[in-house]
């Protein structure tokens, strides 16, 4: 009876020291488990401060090795040396969009159709929204006024409210363009950037912007969509005394008849009289012609 009391005790005994052990050995769990979170988290924290946090690399290389001789085999070479290179470690995805959101803005004149992406984020876009205005301009999209700017989808009321002060859009030299640049123009195909390249060439040169609209088929509201975004550099002066007849035949404003008739006027008549105003009085040019003329670069007589 006694034996059976002692062995049923000393059966207790055990399985509360095996509960006990157990217990212990689950917590002993769960702090390990705890200690290796706190200590990632750790690293992750201090992987965003590169003055503490490095990563290692051992590189091996031999010593003195002739560049000319081809690859050496590290495990043959003899004169082989190792060495410890230290790189910061790379930030966090999270931290850098922070540093993207936190950076500091600039505002600086500015040509968007022009403006390099690193410029653009300096401007307070962000590295997306930067390709996305650079991948616009490079599938031929072309920013003509500072207002078509604000009309994209990346620029915000607030920030085309900032940088339109800045927006610096150079008009387009009617004189200098080619056909290329004039079908940047709104309302300009082929077809009327060839005409444009061409009426430039009868006249010499464009004198003044409005010549567009004596273009055939070129009307005055083409003209009034454009007119703000175009400019006429100083032309060459017309050699008007002293192109061959044939040549001032071909001038817009210069008939066959008058072309023959201010060839015989400048042989019978000094430097000094050759003016735009003693053909129009000789009758050599009409009233309508003389007038457009006066409007133009004319090369004095000689």
């Amino acid at each position: 009876m006694d034996g059976g009391k002692k062995k049923e005790s000393g059966l207790n005994g055990s399985f509360v020291t095996g509960a006990i052990a157990l217990v212990f050995l689950i917590l002993g769990y769960q702090v390990a488990l705890f200690v290796h979170k706190a200590a990632l988290t750790r690293i992750e924290a201090n992987r965003d401060h590169p003055d503490t946090v490095y990563v290692i690399e051992h590189r091996s290389f031999v010593a003195d090795a002739p560049q000319d001789e081809g690859p050496v085999i590290l495990s043959e070479a003899k004169n082989l040396r190792s060495e410890t290179v230290r790189k910061n470690a790379p930030h966090s995805p999270q931290v850098e969009r922070l540093r993207e959101q936190t950076r500091q803005v600039e505002s600086f004149p500015f040509n968007p159709n022009t403006v390099s992406v690193e410029d653009l984020k300096r401007l307070g876009f962000s590295e997306k929204q930067a390709q996305s205005i650079d991948h616009f301009r490079k599938k031929g999209g072309r920013f003509n006024r500072p207002i078509d700017f604000s009309k994209s989808f990346v620029v915000a009321d607030s920030v085309y409210k900032r940088l339109e002060p800045y927006i610096e859009i150079p008009k387009l030299d009617l004189n200098r363009a080619d056909s290329t640049a004039l079908l940047a123009l709104p309302g300009i195909g082929p077809f009327f950037a060839g005409k444009i390249a061409a009426y430039r060439e009868q006249l010499g040169g464009y004198s003044y912007p409005e010549q567009l609209m004596e273009i055939w088929r070129f009307d005055s509201e083409k003209y009034d969509g454009l007119k703000d975004l175009i400019i006429c550099s100083e032309p060459e002066p017309y050699p008007l005394w002293t192109l061959p007849e044939a040549h001032l035949a071909r001038h817009p404003y210069i008939s066959k008849a008058e072309a023959h008739g201010i060839v015989l006027y400048r042989e019978h008549n000094p430097p000094e009289a050759c003016t735009l105003e003693g053909l129009k009085r000789a009758g050599v040019l009409s009233e309508e012609h003389a007038g457009r003329l006066s409007r133009c670069s004319i090369a004095p007589a000689l």
